[in-house]
């Protein structure tokens, strides 16, 4: 996550930072070579790269654990593994820390809530408690996720920081205007909070003659069907292609060779794919969930305020009628939002934070 990326790579040498991760990327079953059950070091900090299904991993962090206190134990979702297990360990006493910070990442979202509710509603019932007995402080990276995190946990202790997610991108240059047909791309996770379908639905109301690339990993394969099957009801004059998965250092320079930014998301805590877009002076079209209305207001793209097919489509069919001229000039304003939102986000990452706050002790 490039949140996490940003945090470690941003720490100062006052911290001693030790981090604990998966040994593979999501929904992938092979390790990443060499690092399985290793501990790395990546500028001052730690990390361990560990098999969640590994008795000896787990033997090994214990080793590690039972001999060491720990400041603060920052983690990061609610729900995950990662999160669950390392607060229980800390309540029993197998971790010993002073405080815990909980980062959501927009969990707590009602979009966020809504997708396999039937599942999260009952184990928020049972693990909001535990938090709360905990003492635990919520990290929100911006007063709009503070308030989710206050609708969800009326109790709670929130600290709000948003440097961590600042990007250090310089924008790419501006590329010559196309002569062609617009082209519009989609990039991220293929899953129902991500919202494809919906770009779909506009596509087959599209009257212009556009162009439409997807890419990304094929998270939730029923999703996935789901959206093939509006493929078959695309007009003539839209062509869309799924291209597959890109690496983290290939986004910004695919977007590049793009029009428009293509995402209706139902929320999203941050958006990195967003700031990669706009760096890459490529324009956005997006929901209202996001915390990037403001820049996309004043020149980086379109905010969707209703997440339906029509109005999505008519914002298409204005990009497809566009002049090529026009099209390059949407994209410098693009680049100078990204510029503008650039200079005024930098500070202190939320461990800086941490450390000079009040409420971390030593054990």
């Amino acid at each position: 996550m490039r949140s996490l990326v940003r945090i470690v790579d941003t720490v100062s040498d006052r911290i001693d930072l030790t981090l604990v991760t998966r040994d593979r990327d999501l929904a992938t079953p092979d390790p990443y070579p060499g690092l399985s059950g290793r501990w790395v070091r990546r500028g001052g900090s730690r990390v361990f790269y560990m098999d969640p299904s590994s008795i000896r991993h787990w033997r090994r962090l214990w080793r590690e654990f039972r001999v060491t206190s720990f400041d603060l134990l920052y983690v990061n979702s609610l729900f995950s593994l990662f999160s669950i297990i390392p607060i229980v360990a800390a309540r029993l006493g197998v971790i010993r820390v002073a405080r815990i910070l909980v980062a959501p990442r927009g969990e707590l979202k009602r979009g966020a809530l809504s997708s396999k509710r039937w599942k999260k509603e009952p184990f928020l019932w049972l693990w909001m408690p535990l938090l709360k007995v905990a003492g635990v402080v919520w990290h929100a990276t911006s007063d709009r996720e503070a308030a989710d995190i206050r609708r969800a946990c009326r109790w709670a202790r929130i600290e709000v920081n948003g440097s961590q997610v600042s990007l250090p991108l310089e924008p790419l240059p501006v590329p010559a205007a196309g002569d062609g047909v617009a082209r519009l791309v989609f990039i991220s996770r293929i899953s129902p909070e991500k919202n494809l379908d919906l770009a779909l639905r506009a596509l087959q109301r599209a009257s212009t003659v556009l162009e439409f690339d997807i890419y990304g990993p094929l998270e939730d394969a029923g999703y996935w069907k789901k959206c093939k099957s509006l493929l078959d009801d695309l007009p003539s004059n839209v062509r869309v292609r799924y291209c597959g998965e890109l690496n983290p250092d290939e986004v910004r320079s695919t977007f590049v060779n793009y029009d428009v930014f293509v995402f209706p998301t139902v929320g999203e805590n941050f958006g990195h794919v967003i700031a990669e877009s706009l760096s890459a002076s490529c324009p956005v079209i997006c929901s209202d969930q996001t915390p990037w209305t403001d820049v996309l207001d004043t020149g980086g793209g379109v905010v969707l305020r209703a997440l339906a097919p029509e109005p999505l489509a008519e914002e298409l069919d204005r990009i497809g009628a566009m002049e090529p001229a026009d099209r390059l000039h949407a994209r410098h304003a693009a680049a100078h939002a990204y510029r503008l939102w650039r200079r005024r986000s930098d500070g202190p990452n939320i461990l800086e934070q941490a450390r000079q706050s009040e409420w971390v002790r030593h054990p």
